[in-house]
């Protein structure tokens, strides 16, 4: 599999990532371990995973799986902290608990140091630059190589970036931001997406897929074995079962069928291939899935595909993001 820098760093990662969000929970450690051996042997080194993924239990079942059936050496593993289960506080940024929570994670997943820390969201009753020194001070204990964040919207991560910068030598640059990107949740275009390629920022995508409905698998039903049938991610896939997304999921397949490749493929390629995308993170339930995504190396969009999926998808951006010079 081909690796791309993340962001303007040293740091190589595969295009494609594998996403942990369900293990411990909906995948147990057989499925889990094949999941891992797969990705694996395709080339693949960048793990997702969250302290938060299954209380715990991904991080912890990654960890039991390293080393046994794949040596820590080729893996990039990117973990999260800052999220709570607290209805009355769900992110918590302050120092003291992301680096407990960075050594809780170091325990769980059997390893010294983790390859990208990310801060999980933007916690407002904190001090950005005391969440920040959490980051740095992992850098600089060894305890994580890289840094990033996740969830943070144009503004927060212009700013979060920029005091990094500011300080070189003395503050970790941010290598990376985690959000949701797919032909059906563009609104990363709309400053995230520009900030993150101004400052040298990878992009990794969650559900680069649309929560699995570019896959066209609800086109006619709801699969019994699919997320949208599932307790946990029923609530988590109904977003995106709506008519315009109806619309883009037909001109997906519709694609997939000129190329002689799968909705699946065509879906992950357009977002693999944007401009400021280091690695979609891809979350399999079993391998036979897996190795369905991953068959997507081989593929690249023609031109005219991208702009016609690129318009059926637009979304809409007006002033002050539209250049308002036309308006």
């Amino acid at each position: 599999m081909e690796q791309r820098h993340l962001g303007r760093t040293g740091l190589r990662v595969s295009r494609i990532g594998l996403g942990t969000l369900t293990w411990g929970r909906d995948t147990d450690e057989h499925d889990a371990a094949d999941l891992l051996k797969t990705f694996w042997e395709a080339g693949g080194s960048l793990v997702d995973t969250a302290d938060v993924y299954g209380d715990g239990e991904a991080e912890y079942l990654l960890g039991r799986l390293v080393e046994g059936l794949v040596p820590r050496r080729d893996l990039v593993i990117s973990t999260k902290a800052g999220s709570v289960p607290d209805p009355d506080r769900r992110f918590d940024g302050s120092r003291g608990h992301l680096l407990s929570a960075l050594d809780a994670s170091l325990a769980r997943l059997g390893t010294d140091y983790v390859d990208v820390w990310h801060i999980h969201a933007y916690d407002p009753d904190t001090p950005l630059e005391e969440t920040l020194q959490a980051l740095d001070l992992a850098v600089s204990s060894g305890r994580a190589r890289y840094a990033g964040v996740s969830n943070f919207c144009g503004w927060q991560l212009a700013k979060a970036a920029t005091w990094q910068i500011a300080a070189p030598g003395t503050r970790t640059r941010l290598a990376s931001t985690q959000l949701e990107y797919s032909l059906l949740q563009r609104g990363v275009e709309r400053e995230v997406l520009p900030a993150a390629l101004d400052l040298g920022i990878g992009m990794l995508p969650s559900s680069p897929l649309g929560r699995g409905v570019l896959t066209g698998k609800y086109r006619t039903t709801t699969p019994a074995d699919s997320r949208g049938a599932s307790e946990h991610l029923a609530p988590f896939v109904a977003p995106y079962l709506d008519d315009t997304a109806s619309r883009i999921v037909d001109a997906v397949t519709t694609a997939a069928d000129g190329l002689a490749v799968t909705p699946l493929q065509v879906a992950l390629a357009w977002v693999r291939d944007r401009p400021g995308v280091a690695a979609p993170i891809v979350g399999a339930r079993n391998a036979q899935q897996l190795t369905a995504a991953l068959s997507v190396e081989a593929l690249s969009l023609p031109d005219e595909i991208c702009r016609a999926l690129d318009d059926v998808s637009a979304p809409v951006h007006r002033y002050p993001d539209h250049d308002w010079s036309t308006l």
